[in-house]
């Protein structure tokens, strides 16, 4: 049986536009998708990422092919990481005939953590974002990691005489590596937490709490010595351009938060 031949559909997004303004960035946005994610030498993980994809259009084009986004992260058979997604950018503008575009990856990305003093083990979740952008001439590469940790008030410790109130903090690093350069996520995690009053895990028995309630008293951090403490460790960090690092507490006390924040590069 022959096939009926396929109709001719026209291409209205390659006709010529006459107003000739080009546009910076045009394409999709929280495209909700499964992703693998490798960080470093560990194996990949699953999680669900929200995708956004853009390219520059130039003046005499009126419309760019979204499909072709959509499907360029449809066709992703290797694991993303910090290495990988500029290369993934590259194969994007090709396909989409474009000589500039950004790629914007969210995801919630998990650590198996032990607890400090029985060891059981939970899974401990940070929000991540990586974003690669080209143009002629450019590239940057950025990413931004929320670390979840406790934080004790210094001055609280200082005036009580029963205790010192502390709060859940976020601490938010974002940096931008020069190429090539190797950086790992768990090393912002790392460097954040050991700045902080303690850090937070998933599950706690009676000893861990005991360690962790006892650890946060034994250091005290204002928001300023947060963002101070993780900012000196990565002024120096020649892998780095540039960073920022913001602090806030949801404090216990009050009904507001505390901030701080240092950008440097």
């Amino acid at each position: 049986m022959n096939r009926p031949e396929a109709p001719l559909i026209p291409d209205v997004q390659s006709h010529p536009d006459t107003r000739q303004l080009a546009i910076d960035r045009v394409g999709i946005r929280n495209l909700r998708y499964p992703i693998r994610f490798v960080d470093g030498s560990d194996p990949p993980e699953h999680t669900i990422a929200h995708c956004s994809a853009y390219v520059a259009l130039p003046a005499d084009r009126k419309g760019t092919h979204m499909s072709r986004l959509v499907a360029a992260i449809d066709e992703l058979t290797e694991p993303l990481s910090l290495a990988t997604l500029p290369a993934f950018l590259d194969t994007m503008l090709v396909r989409l005939e474009a000589d500039a575009g950004r790629i914007d990856i969210a995801f919630p990305w998990f650590i198996r953590k032990s607890a400090p003093v029985t060891g059981v083990q939970s899974r401990m979740d940070y929000d991540v974002r990586i974003v690669a952008d080209a143009a002629p001439g450019k590239r940057s590469l950025e990413a931004t990691i929320v670390v979840p940790v406790m934080s004790l008030c210094p001055s609280s410790k200082a005036i009580a005489d029963y205790g010192a109130h502390n709060q859940r903090s976020h601490l938010t690093l974002a940096v931008r590596p020069r190429s090539g350069a190797r950086l790992t996520l768990a090393e912002l995690i790392a460097l954040a937490e050991a700045e902080a009053s303690c850090e937070l895990y998933g599950l706690l028995k009676r000893a861990d709490e005991k360690f962790v309630t006892e650890r946060a008293y034994d250091r005290p951090r204002f928001v300023e010595d947060l963002v101070r403490g993780i900012a000196a460790r990565l002024v120096d960090d020649a892998r780095l351009i540039g960073f920022s690092v913001a602090a806030e507490n949801f404090e216990s006390i009050h009904n507001h938060s505390a901030y701080a924040e240092i950008v440097r590069g």
